[in-house]
């Protein structure tokens, strides 16, 4: 019984992982895309930002709660700011999300690298 439970565990993890999909285009600031109706190529994050979406192959996803979280801390620890992290920022942001999609354009956010 125990052997069936592990293995019914182990093909539940392969089966989610399988799912999980990667985009790779600009990281941007959500809620000024959202808010202000600007266009998304003009509203690049920064360090305040608490709202990310990425725009790959033309269309602009939304992070979740916990890909907000994982954006704001891969965008501190860039490679770029990891050499001299009083270096100013540039202000493009490339990032390739691995994660899933909801319906709504919602990415549901595994891992981020923020380039």
């Amino acid at each position: 019984m125990r052997r069936m439970l592990t293995l019914c565990a182990v093909f539940a993890v392969f089966t989610t992982l399988a799912l999980a999909e990667t985009w790779t285009g600009k990281l941007i600031d959500a809620t000024c895309a959202a808010d202000q109706q600007k266009a998304a190529m003009t509203c690049d994050p920064t360090s305040s930002t608490t709202a990310f979406a990425i725009v790959a192959s033309e269309k602009t996803f939304k992070f979740d709660d916990a890909g907000n979280t994982k954006a704001a801390e891969a965008l501190k620890n860039r490679a770029d700011r990891s050499s001299n992290p009083n270096a100013p920022q540039t202000t493009t942001v490339t990032a390739r999300v691995t994660g899933t999609k909801d319906g709504d354009n919602t990415l549901k956010v595994e891992s981020i690298d923020v380039q």
